[in-house]
């Protein structure tokens, strides 16, 4: 995208240029973005991770399996936790996985996801886990483990907040016909990447554990949601 058009439609939503290029200027050394030629930004390299997960909310469902009792289970401690950067992206690239830590230390989440050990191993280490990190797969967890770990993840909480976005997601589609080409855009874009964020942030917990019919409906919601947003875009110069 060129610069000019992405300061263009970021004042839609409040977001001042030279905050705009700043943030662009800081990206690009992070490696994030990439300049390809003078004034036009892409995806860099170590953006490719975050932005296919960011992309990937739309087949959600299609990433997990049936689940019979297994934990993946992800092992850190040896790592060391004084490089505070290191351990930023660590156990952020943990999370965003739907791993949560134990209080001894390790990192499990049901073993529910469809890709493969080693692909998922890779996915952690491409969103920023150290190589050196222990996975196992399908492990076995005794009674009273078992027990706190499924107790790691807020059920009723994470079930309220597909509720939420699923009625903000109603309440908006009811709204939209009456605003202006502008006030549409910048409402659909700001919910929108609210829910999706919501989305790429979820677990993705078996149906042993959540609603999962409930977090079906939320992702339709915003498939909708999304082909109205992109139609308030279009309109936008």
């Amino acid at each position: 995208m060129r610069v000019g058009a992405l300061v263009r439609r970021a004042g839609i939503v409040g977001a001042d240029a030279a905050a705009v290029r700043m943030a662009l200027a800081r990206l690009v050394r992070e490696g994030r973005v990439r300049q390809v030629e003078r004034g036009v930004y892409a995806i860099g390299t170590t953006g490719v991770a975050l932005n296919d997960l960011a992309r990937g909310w739309r087949t959600a469902e299609t990433r997990v399996r049936d689940w019979h009792g297994g934990w993946l289970v992800v092992v850190t401690d040896h790592l060391g936790r004084t490089d505070k950067r290191r351990l930023r992206q660590r156990e952020r690239a943990l999370a965003l996985q739907g791993l949560a830590r134990t209080d001894w230390g390790a990192w499990v989440r049901p073993d529910n996801l469809a890709a493969s050990r080693d692909a998922i191993a890779a996915r952690l280490v491409a969103l920023g886990l150290d190589d050196g990190a222990t996975i196992l797969g399908n492990a076995s967890a005794a009674a009273a483990d078992n027990a706190a770990w499924r107790n790691l993840w807020p059920a009723a909480a994470i079930e309220c907040g597909y509720r939420h976005w699923i009625a903000e997601i109603a309440t908006s589609e009811a709204r939209l016909p009456a605003l202006s080409p502008e006030a549409a855009a910048r409402e659909t874009l700001l919910l929108g990447q609210a829910v999706i964020r919501a989305i790429n942030r979820d677990p993705l917990l078996p149906a042993a554990m959540i609603d999962t019919d409930l977090r079906a409906a939320m992702i339709a919601a915003m498939r909708r949601y999304d082909a109205i947003g992109k139609a308030a875009w279009a309109k936008i110069d």
